[in-house]
């Protein structure tokens, strides 16, 4: 089914569903994608193109927020699916587009070979001539329709939000944090920072938060999970959780068995919060939505405290 404003969710399949979003913009009989999933996503996404009356060559743009590999894993295998595309992505993710190999061992170190795999299958390189890399405040055209990109760190370096001026609608990626729709209640959606390793930083992220906040976006289209609107109390929501995470990771800086005191402490704090939100769900369904989620979050909150302690050179 078509969304608002021409903007459809495809669920990506990543691990479970509503968990990451693949975005379709339409505009004038043409196509853009933002954000990818994995290679395990084309399928699906080229089914709902056909359903939306799309061909492939019809997507004229790959628009990526960032390069971790849950939102563009699966790049390569859509530009080869995708004749006609360019993918355009921040100047700091674009070399490890045209050449993923470093990714690939990068991941493969961390999740096994098996593992790997199973989560995003084969990741092919893209021809440099078909990659558009962006600058801050740089504007392009969907057949008319004015996207502007921004660049917008805290939760990664190379990361970019999408303002749709058309819609008045902002795709954030990560930036704007984690909304998974089995936490909304009656008071609107739940939202959470995700600090995910290796390049959290509390006052950019909360900077881009600010500057996400001030266009005053009637909503923002998240990769997990999708359109959510209130985005001003998202946004106060977001700065106090930046702020707290940041308080939490300093409190623990020295102790031997940090992470774990870490990740209790954010466990606490988000099942505190959601409590309050009116999520009726109980300790189990928490954890089993949460915990990879609070095993990263704590992963990068310490790489942050590594990161800071470091000699200034």
């Amino acid at each position: 089914m078509r969304g608002l404003d021409d903007i459809t969710a495809i669920d990506a399949g990543y691990v479970r569903p509503q968990m990451a979003a693949i975005h379709v913009i339409e505009h004038g009989g043409r196509a853009a994608l933002v954000d990818t999933g994995t290679a395990h996503s084309v399928p699906r996404v080229l089914a709902a193109l056909t359903a939306l009356g799309h061909a492939p060559d019809a997507v004229e743009y790959v628009l990526l927020t960032h390069v971790h590999l849950d939102h563009a894993g699966g790049a390569g295998a859509f530009m080869r699916a995708l004749p006609n595309a360019t993918l355009v992505v921040h100047p700091r993710g674009a070399p490890h587009m045209i050449d993923p190999s470093k990714l690939v061992a990068a991941s493969i170190e961390v999740y096994g070979e098996a593992r790997y795999r199973e989560l995003y299958g084969e990741i092919p390189p893209i021809d440099a001539a078909r990659v558009r890399t962006t600058e801050d405040g740089e504007r392009l055209a969907l057949a008319g329709r004015v996207l502007e990109f921004w660049f917008t760190p805290g939760h990664a370096m190379h990361h970019q939000a999408i303002v749709d001026h058309a819609s008045r609608t902002i795709f954030t990626g990560d930036t704007f944090g984690l909304s998974y729709r089995e936490f909304d209640t009656a008071a609107g959606p739940f939202i959470f920072p995700t600090t995910t390793p290796t390049q959290f930083d509390p006052q950019q992220l909360e900077a881009s938060v600010a500057r996400i906040a001030a266009y005053r976006p009637r909503a923002v289209h998240l990769t997990h999970y999708a359109r959510v609107g209130d985005v001003e109390r998202l946004a106060g929501d977001m700065v106090q959780q930046v702020r707290a995470f940041a308080s939490i990771a300093d409190r623990h800086v020295a102790a031997t068995d940090r992470r774990a005191r870490i990740r209790t402490d954010l466990r606490a704090l988000l099942r505190e919060r959601s409590v309050a939100h009116g999520c009726a769900m109980d300790e189990a369904e928490f954890d089993a939505l949460l915990s990879d989620d609070l095993d990263l979050n704590a992963d990068g909150l310490i790489a942050w405290l590594d990161r800071r302690a470091r000699p200034m050179r």
